[in-house]
């Protein structure tokens, strides 16, 4: 991103619901525009700032979704559900007046970018990146329970203790899972600002209605969540991403990629699901030669 580029700063569009926030990097940039959206639920757009550098030939949008960082945040549980959220970024994308577009979700960004493309909310859709997917709740919630078998026994033995008794606020309970979040979220020594300040501005009351207490302990309106029949579906090129280490572990993604039709698959080696600040020049590389190929 160079110092000329055109940033549109805290805009705000009315959605159903409330007001949500966006910006816009590079404004003036002709290239067919990339909006990133963000995981959770309940996150916000700032860990994924570091794509910026995206709009050296594009704008790039993020947004925050309602309920989130910056947006409005009516205590009103009845509007998070999954399907109120894809009519938001079409709302979004209509405000914005783009003819032509590319979605970029991350995690739970994911979910809303498929269903999107699934219920063709507007024809304007040209091509997805789709990192550390998230598109079906069980899979999800058993590769958690794998990669937790991998862990040390005492680490184990808590998380259950907890889930036994519902019991998720002890320090020991915090402390496993730091350790499982610093080697399947993110494994840098130090995290970067960006991803901190999406920790510290996290919606938990909007993450345990739609998810649950845990990744591991899913309770949530997206339990049932199964779009992995769905992808077969889709009509446009679909780039998927994970890391080596991802929560969004490798073997599922290579089932996603195989039953999207033309979609490639990247997995990075030694990082995990926030690969795009673990793997940054990589990850950025990986994308601009995805929409270099499949975009004017």
């Amino acid at each position: 991103m160079g110092a000329e580029d055109q940033i549109l700063e805290g805009q705000y569009v009315a959605v159903h619901g409330g007001n949500i926030w966006y910006k816009v990097v590079g404004a003036e940039k002709q290239g067919v525009p990339l909006i990133v959206i963000h995981g959770g639920p309940g996150a916000s757009h700032d860990y994924l700032l570091p794509l910026e550098k995206l709009a050296d030939s594009r704008p790039v949008v993020f947004y925050d979704q309602l309920g989130c960082g910056f947006s409005e945040r009516p205590d009103v549980p009845a509007l998070w559900e999954a399907g109120r959220f894809v009519r938001e970024l079409r709302q979004l994308i209509v405000h914005l007046g783009f003819r032509e577009f590319v979605l970029l979700g991350q995690s739970w960004g994911t979910t809303i970018a498929a269903m999107f493309a699934f219920r063709k909310q507007l024809p304007g859709l040209k091509a997805m990146v789709l990192s550390a997917p998230m598109l079906q709740a069980q899979w999800w919630i058993d590769d958690q329970r794998k990669l937790l078998e991998m862990m040390p026994p005492q680490l184990v033995q808590e998380v259950e203790r907890a889930e036994k008794h519902g019991d998720f606020e002890t320090q020991a309970y915090q402390d496993a899972m730091t350790a499982f979040y610093r080697k399947h979220l993110c494994r840098l020594e130090t995290w970067p600002d960006c991803l901190q300040s999406t920790f510290a501005k996290m919606n938990n009351k909007l993450y345990n209605h739609m998810w649950g207490p845990s990744e591991f302990t899913v309770r949530g309106t997206l339990f049932s969540l199964d779009l992995s029949l769905k992808v077969e579906a889709i009509e446009v090129p679909v780039l998927y991403t994970c890391g080596e280490f991802d929560e969004a572990t490798p073997q599922t993604c290579r089932y996603y990629q195989l039953h999207t039709p033309g979609a490639a698959l990247k997995v990075f080696n030694g990082a995990s699901h926030m690969h795009h600040l673990e793997s940054p020049e990589e990850y950025i590389d990986t994308v601009n030669e995805f929409m270099i190929k499949y975009l004017k």
